[in-house]
């Protein structure tokens, strides 16, 4: 994978040589509406059981700053880094243990690269890529006859550390972008335990994998800084894609 990751950025290399390209930034915020996959062992022991799990909608915090590479009009790529609010909710406990919700989440810090086709000078292009996410801060909630109870940690022990993900989007004129993301590993380290509390014990999970679909709208730094008093500065392509 490595290899063929070096080899691709070495084709892009050779060719950016040869094309006038463009670099430049970009601003985002997200609009996440998330599920997740969610196993777990029921109260006899058995086999894993699928459970239920609602929409988790997000708005804060997330943030990204993204630099672009357009080798042409229409073929470039980006990466960057995001700051992102993820998790999950369950109303379903498969243990039996009387919890009526949990909520998991984690902020993230990623490191996306994705390739994009379309035409940039009218805004409009399809984008496909992967990104590794690092978990730095992680919350849990549940409630038990009404009571709500919480713990949260940074860099915690109860998630895995890192997440790989893969993406694909659209971005439409006018800034607005929709993207799928599906998440390749769980989001919970099932080897964690502590203490006796049941619910502490995460090898009661068997798979939590989340995907979610997000809104955002992007903005290019030029053109902030057009609005501050500064000149920014024009896009030049070449023509032969």
């Amino acid at each position: 994978m490595r290899k063929l990751l070096l080899l691709f950025l070495v084709m892009l290399g050779g060719y950016s040589a040869q094309a006038q390209t463009d670099v430049y930034t970009i601003s985002s915020g997200e609009m996440i509406f998330g599920w997740a996959d969610v196993e777990q062992r029921p109260v006899d022991g058995g086999s894993m059981e699928n459970i239920s799990n609602n929409l988790r909608f997000s708005v804060f915090f997330h943030v990204g700053q993204y630099v672009h590479l357009d080798l042409s009009n229409s073929l470039g790529l980006y990466s960057g880094l995001a700051i992102r609010n993820i998790g999950f909710i369950t109303e379903d406990d498969a243990l039996d243990l009387g919890v009526e919700k949990e909520k998991h989440r984690s902020y993230t810090l990623g490191l996306p690269l994705a390739l994009k086709l379309g035409s940039f000078k009218d805004h409009f292009y399809l984008y496909g890529g992967g990104e590794y996410e690092l978990l730095f801060h992680y919350k849990y909630k549940y409630w038990i006859d009404g009571d709500k109870h919480k713990t949260s940690e940074w860099f915690s022990d109860r998630t895995n550390r890192f997440v790989p993900s893969v993406f694909a989007g659209i971005q439409f004129p006018q800034g607005l972008n929709v993207k799928f993301k599906y998440y390749l590993d769980d989001f919970l380290n099932n080897d964690f335990k502590k203490g006796d509390n049941p619910l502490n014990d995460y090898s009661r999970y068997g798979k939590t994998q989340m995907f979610h679909i997000s809104v955002s709208w992007q903005f290019d730094t030029r053109d902030i800084e057009k609005l501050w008093g500064g000149d920014g500065s024009g896009r030049t392509y070449d023509a032969r894609i």
